[in-house]
């Protein structure tokens, strides 16, 4: 989304990174391709000034403050705006980074159980400077890997660079409600939270994708990974992709709707009041914030009982 609503945050993110000189250009992407890549370091100050162009085109998701990595060799390059909801203190800057510098994060969203993630984080030793839930993610990362995606509560896209592991991770939320876009194209991989992001790039043609707008004019929506744009894909919902240290690219599934045990039936009595907690928690953790919050009004049925 373009913008926040009163019980949202939208960050602009960005995101630069160089790799194979492959020439083909897909226009969709089988989650189950993995292709060969080979890092390597941009022309000196192509990809700072391309991500600083991009964040200057999407300034409006993210008006606070405006942060800027570039690697020391200049292979990744990451770009934040931001909209100070939790911590707003200049300890939630972002990109942000590890202890050691070895770990970059730029994150868009909100992690609602990141409390209890870091009351157990801290447990194991782990140090926080922020009260972000931003750090909370890299911490689980240093802790568990890419495995622990499926345990977050919340809305969210991010890039994660691990220098240490030589990889980058992209990864969104379980239903899609953060965007995250890609296009790869000769030796770069770039990343945005919108389109127009990317259109800045001089290499990003903006040609139509007909088979997406054929698509869009069957179902009213172009589902993932295509976009009206040739060559610019959207991360699905519930994915993430992984560029690790050996240059295999792939895009991998980590939670589905679908898994565990559903009950064959369930009194009416029980399903009304089991939706309304659901209902209850879910626009009480949405509250978490550290500005004043509200709630927009149609009259409908959802936005009355949300505000109840």
């Amino acid at each position: 989304m373009a913008g926040t609503s009163a019980l949202n945050r939208s960050e602009g993110l960005f995101q630069f990174i160089a790799k194979n000189n492959s020439q083909k250009r897909a226009n969709s992407f089988d989650v189950r391709d993995r292709r060969s890549v080979r890092f390597s370091a941009s022309p000196r100050g192509e990809g700072r000034a391309f991500v600083t162009k991009g964040c200057e085109v999407i300034a409006h998701r993210g008006p606070d403050d405006i942060g800027i990595y570039e690697s020391e060799d200049r292979r990744v390059v990451l770009g934040h705006r931001r909209l100070a909801i939790v911590d707003l203190s200049p300890s939630g800057h972002q990109p942000m980074q590890n202890e050691d510098g070895r770990i970059w994060l730029t994150f868009n969203g909100e992690i609602y159980n990141h409390q209890q993630f870091r009351d157990e984080l801290v447990r194991k030793g782990h140090i926080f400077r922020s009260t972000s839930d931003t750090e909370a993610i890299i911490h689980l990362y240093e802790e568990y890997g890419a495995d622990w995606l499926g345990r977050l509560d919340g809305m969210f896209a991010f890039g994660l660079w691990d220098a240490g592991r030589n990889r980058l991770i992209l990864a969104r939320d379980r239903l899609g409600k953060k965007p995250l876009y890609y296009i790869r194209l000769p030796g770069q991989l770039l990343f945005a939270s919108e389109i127009k992001a990317l259109l800045t790039h001089p290499q990003v043609r903006r040609e139509l994708d007909t088979n997406a707008l054929n698509e869009f004019l069957t179902f009213s929506n172009v589902p993932a990974p295509r976009t009206l744009f040739a060559g610019i894909n959207k991360l699905p919902a519930a994915h993430r992709l992984i560029c690790d240290s050996r240059g295999e690219l792939r895009i991998e599934r980590y939670w589905s709707p679908l898994e565990g045990a559903w009950p064959d039936e369930v009194p009416e009595a029980e399903a009304t009041e089991r939706v309304a907690e659901l209902l209850q928690a879910a626009v009480r953790k949405r509250l978490m914030a550290d500005v004043p919050v509200g709630c927009f009004l149609s009259g409908g049925l959802d936005s009355s009982a949300t505000s109840r």
